[in-house]
């Protein structure tokens, strides 16, 4: 990459959003970069044996607070040269100079990979704490787009909520901020993790009532751990079905009967958010295959994807 001129790319692999543009839908996978050498093992072995499924992309999460940047970067380049997937980086604003952002930015036009994802990301440590901007960087996931824009031919990708986001002050309020990351140049979405598929469609109606019809792609995350997605939701007021909670309750510490659950919820919510129209899945693996794979197989049976 030269420094001050757009990126080119090297090889074929398509973009996301040449991808999402297919009349069928996607199936896409989210890892977390890892932290341990135990970590790598695991989450290589993730890859290759989703790798099988050839799934349309795959994605490293930075970790909370951008704890996790040349890892993730590392990861996705690795991804990018060692396996035939097409992989999305993720870019966040959290303790970052612009500086640095778009050094992260160049690693990946050098690796070939295409395909960005920006969020603004949570504090370290308390993801309600007060969001503190980097001192030379940015404030809001709209100006990474912009960034990102600026640097090379890439496809964006951003966040979205089908619930208030907890720093919002209403549900109309995330409309319009995933309405002005389109308008910036976005090409698609990712929503964080749900469970009511009504929420998911009342959000993109509302997205095309204002004129914007770019893909809007669900996460969905297969529960294998009650006190993680337990956690997860009190950090980020997802809402956690209270009958779900007392059928994961009910099986307690039986790791294989909660992962059948998680499995069951998971496909079931699928099929649903597929017959409402969505362009595809975006499946949180949590570094794991078996559940994700099990999705996958329920869905291929049932001939949804």
């Amino acid at each position: 990459m030269t420094l001050g001129a757009p990126s080119t790319f090297p090889g074929d692999r398509p973009t996301v959003g040449h991808l999402l543009a297919s009349p069928e839908p996607t199936i896409s996978f989210e890892f977390f970069a890892p932290k341990t050498p135990e970590g790598d093992v695991l989450l290589w072995q993730a890859i290759r044996e989703l790798e099988a499924l050839r799934p349309a992309y795959v994605s490293i999460t930075y970790g909370a607070g951008g704890t996790t940047r040349d890892t993730t970067v590392a990861w996705t380049e690795r991804i990018a040269g060692e396996t035939t997937l097409v992989p999305m980086g993720h870019l966040t604003a959290v303790n970052h100079s612009v500086a640095e952002l778009r050094n992260v930015i160049g690693h990946y036009a050098d690796a070939g990979v295409r395909n960005v994802l920006t969020v603004r990301g949570d504090p370290p440590g308390d993801p309600q704490a007060e969001w503190i901007a980097h001192p030379n960087g940015l404030t809001h996931a709209d100006e990474l787009v912009r960034l990102v824009r600026e640097s090379g031919d890439f496809c964006v990708g951003v966040a979205a909520f089908v619930e208030q986001h907890p720093r919002s002050r209403s549900l109309a309020e995330d409309v319009d901020t995933l309405v002005r990351k389109f308008q910036l140049g976005a090409d698609f979405a990712i929503t964080q993790i749900f469970f009511n598929w009504e929420d998911y469609v009342r959000l993109r109606d509302a997205v095309a009532a204002r004129g914007y019809d770019n893909p809007i792609v669900p996460g969905v995350m297969p529960v294998t751990n009650v006190s993680q997605i337990e956690r997860f939701a009190q950090l980020t007021g997802m809402v956690f079905p209270v009958a779900l909670a007392a059928r994961l309750r009910e099986v307690g510490d039986d790791a294989t009967a909660v992962r059948a659950i998680g499995v069951e919820v998971a496909t079931a919510l699928s099929d649903r958010l597929l017959a409402e129209g969505a362009p595809g899945l975006h499946l949180i693996t949590l570094n794991r295959s078996t559940s994700s794979r099990e999705v996958w197989r329920n869905l291929r049976e049932g001939a949804l994807v």
